[in-house]
């Protein structure tokens, strides 16, 4: 049987918990929600959101299923954030210029990053950095340039993923210690990293 953690903290669910809750109690709903109103306006400010179900299927603020690469499936950050189709809010990348870099399984037991993703962390100082929905993943948004999504291995055995275009990011507003709420800018970390 597996655990089911918290979308915030990300703490175990209580056993009397709803099958669809997503917060282990009613502190960590609200700390949740006002953290994403903290999102960085580089995201909130574009009409490329989602809703998404806990499979990660992108939803319309509907609920009809969405796309990654239509727009006329897409809605403005206020419209997705008031929607209570699916699991959760998403952002599309769409060639832009916004990046988003995933890094899998890159937080211990205690939340602190493998060194690994330390290294990836020092250098992508000055950007907006949250924990992915798995609770032991981090997104590190940025702006820089991609020619193509790719998945590479780096050293330490971590997983990074790297993302511009045609796919769209599950966003869950927890962010990691100071983090800015501003994309910085990650080409050195893109060219670094490839």
């Amino acid at each position: 049987m597996t655990t089911r953690t918290c979308e915030h903290c990300p703490g175990p669910m209580p056993i009397t918990a709803r099958a669809d809750a997503r917060y282990c109690s009613g502190r960590c709903r609200v700390a949740a929600h006002r953290a994403r109103r903290t999102l960085p306006a580089e995201l909130t400010s574009r009409p490329r959101w989602i809703r998404h179900t806990a499979r990660k299927v992108p939803l319309t603020t509907g609920g009809s299923v969405a796309s990654s690469t239509d727009p006329s499936t897409w809605s403005r950050y206020s419209d997705a954030a008031a929607s209570s189709a699916g699991a959760g809010v998403g952002f599309v990348l769409d060639g832009d210029g916004v990046v988003c870099l995933d890094l899998d399984h890159c937080l211990d037991e205690d939340g602190v990053p493998l060194p690994w993703a330390q290294t990836i962390l020092d250098a992508a100082v000055d950007t907006w950095v949250e924990v992915s929905r798995s609770g032991d993943g981090l997104h590190v948004w940025g702006l820089g340039e991609l020619q193509h999504g790719r998945r590479i291995t780096v050293g330490g055995g971590g997983t990074v993923e790297l993302y511009a275009d045609g796919r769209y990011i599950a966003v869950t507003g927890r962010t990691v210690g100071g983090t800015p709420q501003r994309l910085g800018d990650l080409q050195h970390v893109i060219d670094a990293l490839l």
